[in-house]
């Protein structure tokens, strides 16, 4: 089929590979995958497309004996590049090296994988291009798979074009979701006749000809194949009648009788070939002289047109592997998996050996199995979790019934989940019988589940789940220290989740079980001995616990400290420590992004979005807003279906969006989030002069307090008390504020004490919002510093001291500004206005023009970051981000990194 591309009508598809290619050349990578049903051209596609003078072709194909070794593709593609390996950051070339089997060293996680696959091929991209093709990419393992579909998702301005092709599998589609398809069907009957014409001793009959066309749905490969079948031409009646075209069986057979003409230790040697899928030449070799194969009959296959033999063995079509494959028997089948594992185990190929001996047994198999669960092992230590997953899962089958086959599935589960897998891992443990195993496996599952349903938002499970995570820790009981602590962790970060929602435990309940972990010596003691007085304890005996866990967390290494986001956040703000929770927070971001735990990202991003609305600037709550967008389309979901409603309140959407965006989030067990967003809203109705509603909304929050949360929203309710005539909802809310800030020494917290004071108290103290402003002074709480210093100049204006009200009105303004916290500025300025001085036009928005992609790298090109460093914290290449800043340059009309730092502010991402 090579070079018949006009004949049979792939014009206008070789032009959108030519498109991609050309793409490439010009600095715009970009991608392709190809569809398609066997024998419809794929492999021709990919192998005439013309990449243009200078430009470096890399050509890479999946193997089936390969699609449970994780990163083989990867580790085949690294050693073609190896000379760039060095050109590349060097975590990433040891996630790679790691990946590989290379070196030993901590199992990467798969997106940094992808992150190194990308900057490998950026840096082999020569001036002229590099174009890598993959065929037969639904055969790739899927931590390859998953690496190339992260390149596809984020090349920009590389000079590479990354073409795959494979069969249309609901899996393959599932993991490059969001890279574009060009399907390829069969000919149009016109040229698909002509074609079966051309290839035949002698043209059909027009009635024939139809008939095949129809049947085959003009598939290229089986029209030439079929056009030689000499017992298709002797169905005379061949299109005549009602009976369809036997072409699947008959194309099948044809095969077959090609075989069959071999003698039969040829037919041997390509039932073993068939069984191998790998065209290891040398594994084929071994293997066959254990069956007592010649060497030389795989040239009688490859003479009769069935394989080639350079530079692997392959099949000419996948047909002609089914029917070889197809006509053994079960035991010819068994006996020569068997013979290829021998094989691989004298090669040291330990997966291979795995997976073969795994297909030569019979019914259980628990040497088999066993052989299983330490390939399964090697994954892991590469980062291979769907591998992982998918071995173990082969290994419990061969395992007989009771409760290590229990164990094996649950393994597999978790590795399941660990890749992302929720739906897989679920129907893993749905095999699993609970009665006969252990108690710390009977917990693993019970934490598979739960997560499992957060992963998909299930309802009852996210209101559920921290009684689940205390029915797992109770399994841990005496069994596994350090499991049951961490149990006992995610049992009080997943309540705020639901928040008020929460179901199967109370809060004072879940304390309580705390406290009782927290009596057993463990890696997590002094956390949870915090966190249980933090739920049980009055506010001024439980600050010192507190205090202490949050310096061992802040403590902890930084692998662990990537999931510790939501305690972070919570313990900071119990204590009210703006500082310590930003810090912990950032370290945890940088630790998240430097090992490419996208996951863990996404949840620190959203988790330290709300923090800054509670104690920072709106500017760097938008700012990791859109991060996450650019998080979730590197993981390939939708960025633009990331909705933080408390986010959306506080950047100017309409009301009634953001009740609705709460509302559904409530309906789905995330009570935190419809009570964030129930908050921004008052905040913002403050902010609109809009007194009544803002009570309104913040009065049932502070009637049912819900642990550490509410206090932050005490300032807010004194304010919204005193404008709407409660001044003893008022006086209330400042005197707890009060009490605790006495307690705590926080200056956050003190500045927002000191101005409910001052609202609440009598009109003639000025004492009280000017030690607001001076204590909110020296901390990172910018929103809350304007808005004191709003207040205060609202105070100064009635007492007729108009000049210096507009001092303040104006610092006001200015952080109000710097700060992100736009929807204070009509307030702000009808004061100003009021005291008789002049606002000036509203400052423009930085970058209101530029894209999402656009804005987070001139945020942190504002800050000082650099190429590099954007390029690893976006997951891009650094020939990406270079792009994205001249683009931002040329819109901002400005020239240099300090006058984009001025038009953005003191802004640190």
């Amino acid at each position: 089929m090579h070079g018949t591309g006009g004949l049979l009508g792939r014009e206008s598809e070789q032009r959108r590979v030519a498109e991609v290619v050309g793409a490439a050349r010009n600095g715009h990578g970009s991608a392709l995958l190809v569809l398609g049903e066997p024998g419809v051209g794929k492999t021709t596609l990919l192998r005439d497309a013309a990449p243009g003078a200078g430009t470096r072709v890399l050509r890479l194909d999946g193997y089936e004996s390969e699609s449970s070794m994780p990163y083989a593709a990867v580790e085949r593609l690294t050693g073609v590049l190896r000379e760039h390996l060095a050109e590349i950051p060097e975590r990433q070339r040891l996630s790679l090296q790691v990946a590989s089997g290379a070196a030993d060293g901590p199992p990467p996680d798969r997106f940094l994988v992808g992150l190194g696959v990308l900057s490998l091929l950026a840096a082999a991209s020569t001036r002229a291009g590099l174009l890598c093709t993959v065929d037969d990419a639904h055969l790739l393992d899927r931590e390859s798979l998953e690496s190339f579909a992260f390149v596809a998702r984020r090349l920009g301005a590389e000079r590479l074009a990354l073409v795959l092709a494979g069969r249309e599998e609901r899996e393959l589609d599932a993991v490059l979701r969001g890279v574009p398809v060009l399907a390829l069907a069969g000919l149009s009957p016109e040229p698909a006749a002509a074609l079966l014409n051309r290839s035949a001793a002698g043209p059909f009959t027009p009635t024939a000809t139809a008939a095949i066309v129809r049947a085959t749905e003009g598939n290229p490969l089986a029209l030439v194949d079929l056009a030689a079948d000499p017992l298709l031409r002797e169905m005379t009646d061949l299109g005549l009648g009602p009976e369809p075209v036997p072409v699947g069986q008959h194309l099948e057979a044809h095969y077959l009788r090609r075989v069959m003409h071999l003698p039969p230790a040829s037919q041997r040697w390509l039932l073993l070939a068939a069984t191998d899928s790998t065209g290891d030449l040398e594994l084929l070799e071994i293997a066959g002289a254990a069956l007592a194969i010649d060497p030389s009959r795989r040239e009688d296959a490859e003479s009769a047109g069935l394989v080639h033999l350079e530079p692997t063995a392959g099949f000419r079509h996948p047909l002609v592997r089914s029917a070889v494959y197809g006509s053994a028997s079960r035991a010819e089948r068994r006996r020569v998996h068997g013979a290829l594992a021998e094989a691989a185990a004298k090669l040291g190929l330990v997966e291979t050996e795995a997976w073969h001996a795994s297909r030569a047994a019979s019914g259980t198999d628990e040497t088999v199995a066993e052989r299983l669960v330490r390939a399964a092992d090697l994954a892991a230590q590469r980062g291979g979790s769907s591998s992982r997953a998918s071995i173990l899962a082969r290994a419990a089958e061969l395992t007989p019934s009771g409760p290590v086959r229990g164990e094996r599935l649950v393994g597999a589960a978790e590795a399941a989940l660990e890749a992302g897998a929720a739906d897989v891992a679920v129907r893993l443990l749905a095999d699993v019988r609970e009665a006969g195993l252990d108690q710390v496996t009977r917990g693993r599952a019970i934490l598979v589940r739960s997560a499992a349903a957060l992963f998909v938002s299930d309802p009852d499970g996210v209101r559920a789940s921290t009684s689940d995570q205390l029915r797992a820790a109770d399994e841990f009981h005496g069994h596994d220290v350090e499991r049951e602590q961490r149990a006992l962790l995610q049992a009080f970060e997943r309540c705020s989740s639901a928040d008020r929602l929460l179901v199967g435990v109370d809060i004072p309940t879940l304390g309580r079980r705390i406290a009782a972990g927290a009596e057993t010596p463990g890696p997590a003691s002094v956390i949870l001995r915090g966190v249980a007085a933090l739920i049980l304890e009055p506010y001024e005996r439980a600050v010192r616990p507190v205090r202490e866990a949050f310096d061992a967390i802040l403590a902890l290494p930084d692998r662990d400290l990537v999931h510790r986001g939501t305690l972070i956040a919570a313990i900071g703000a119990f204590l009210w420590d703006d500082a310590g929770r930003r810090a912990g927070l950032e370290r945890a971001m940088r630790a998240a992004r430097d090992g490419g735990a996208l996951q863990a990202l996404d949840t620190l991003l959203w988790v330290g979005a709300l923090s800054e609305l509670m104690g920072g600037t709106v500017s760097r709550a938008l700012s990791f807003d859109a991060t996450v967008r650019e998080v979730r389309r590197a993981m390939g979901y939708d960025g633009e279906n990331v909705v933080n409603a408390a986010v959306m309140a506080w950047s100017g959407s309409p009301e009634e969006t953001v009740e609705a965006v709460g509302q559904a989030a409530a309906a789905a067990g995330w009570g935190g989030v419809e009570a964030s967003a129930t908050a921004a809203l008052a905040v913002r109705h403050l902010a609109e002069r809009r007194y009544e509603r803002a009570f309104a909304r913040l009065h049932p929050l502070v009637e049912d307090p819900f642990l550490q949360v509410t206090p932050l929203h005490l300032a807010d309710h004194a304010e919204a008390a005193v404008r709407s005539g409660r001044p003893e909802d008022a006086a209330h809310a400042a005197a707890e504020l009060d009490a605790r800030a006495r307690a705590n020494g926080s200056a956050w917290c003190r500045g927002l004490a000191e101005r409910a004071l001052a609202l609440a108290g009598s009109d003639d103290d000025e004492s009280h919002y000017a030690a607001s402003v001076d204590a909110l002074s020296s901390t990172g709480a910018t929103v809350e510093l304007a808005r004191s210093h709003l207040v205060y100049g609202e105070w100064l204006r009635r007492a007729r001291r108009r000049r210096d009200a507009a001092v303040h009105l104006h610092l006001a303004l200015d952080h109000a500004d710097r700060s992100g916290a736009t929807v204070f500025q009509g307030r702000i300025r009808a004061e100003l206005e009021a005291a008789g001085g002049t606002a000036g036009a509203p400052a423009p928005r930085s970058g209101q023009d530029l894209t999402t992609q656009e804005r987070a790298v001139a945020t942190m090109a504002a800050a000082g970051r650099t190429n590099a460093e954007i390029a690893a914290r976006l997951f891009l290449s650094p020939h990406t981000v270079d792009y994205h800043l001249r683009k931002v340059f040329q819109k901002l009309g400005v020239t240099s990194r300090r006058q984009l730092s001025e038009r953005f502010g003191p802004v640190t991402p």
